[in-house]
């Protein structure tokens, strides 16, 4: 099956949904691919459905069978493709949270001195800690101010940031390419970082052209974003959080959903649609809070 174009975490779970498939066929006798029909794909799908996974779970297996058997039909693996017109339970539509003025108030206070895996007071050595607080704010000023997925953040150069033009440059999903304006706080914070910050975390073997870095000299991995926002928050939050959170900003502000759908790198203008229904939640909200007759 091909996903060159997909994320790490695509590729790993598509995997696993396949082997649960085949461990499920062979238990039911089957030997191979070519002795699976549609009916044994709908049979599948209504075993998972006993199973009491969520619709949105049962829809991403069943995308992942569809690409792995398109993939054996087209290298003649099989003569006909058995997931054709293969209908599954559509994944809920989730609302995704947006955080509070105050929320991101206490996550982009660049003062604020956080504890937690990873934040400043697990760093003895002062130099290093003032680094990770540097890089601290900055990695959330990115998220926040631009949108970008975690991931995205993560595979930075520091090449792609023009912070003279307030531009940085990302690589998306499926490898495509996209231009995102950067906040005047985002560009103050990165330069912070990249000028006082990082030289003070580099190590032998750092890779040269990594935006950010973790404490022990490598690229910043995704987790480590996670474990960031944790530190510098009262509650858990996700880094996805921080995305949703600008697009609803710009919705909220009258920007167009195209100009969102650009800015977030989504595909297709549906993946954006939800956005609306967050912000008009809001608008009523600010509504009924604030209407004389509401």
């Amino acid at each position: 099956m091909s996903l060159t174009s997909s994320s790490p975490a695509t590729v790993a779970a598509y995997q696993s949904d396949l082997v649960s498939f085949v461990e499920w066929a062979e238990r039911g006798g089957l030997v191979g691919p070519e002795e699976v029909s549609r009916q044994t794909l709908r049979r599948y799908i209504a075993f998972l459905s006993t199973r009491g996974l969520a619709r949105r779970s049962i829809a991403r297996k069943a995308a992942a069978l569809r690409r792995y058997f398109r993939w054996l039909h087209r290298v003649g693996t099989v003569s006909v493709d058995p997931s054709v017109g293969l209908s599954t339970p559509k994944g809920e539509s989730r609302v995704p949270r947006v955080l509070s003025h105050s929320d991101l108030d206490q996550l982009l206070d660049p003062d604020r001195q956080a504890g937690g895996a990873g934040g400043p007071r697990r760093v003895a050595d002062t130099a290093v800690a003032r680094a990770v607080a540097l890089r601290d704010v900055a990695v959330m000023e990115v998220l926040y101010g631009s949108g970008l997925r975690v991931a995205e953040l993560c595979g930075l150069s520091a090449a792609d940031m023009d912070l003279a033009r307030r531009v940085v440059t990302v690589w998306g999903k499926g490898s495509k390419q996209r231009r995102v304006p950067m906040g005047e706080p985002s560009v103050d914070a990165v330069r912070g970082w990249l000028e006082e910050g990082r030289p003070l975390l580099v190590r032998e073997g750092t890779p040269a052209d990594a935006a950010f870095l973790g404490v022990r000299g490598g690229r910043l991995q995704t987790r480590e974003v996670r474990r960031i926002l944790d530190a510098h928050s009262a509650s858990p939050v996700h880094p996805h959080a921080l995305r949703h959170t600008f697009a609803t900003h710009l919705l909220d502000g009258g920007a167009d959903l195209r100009v969102v759908q650009e800015l977030l790198g989504h595909s297709s203008l549906d993946t954006t649609q939800v956005y609306t229904h967050v912000s008009k939640e809001r608008l009523l909200q600010a509504y009924e809070r604030s209407h004389p007759r509401a």
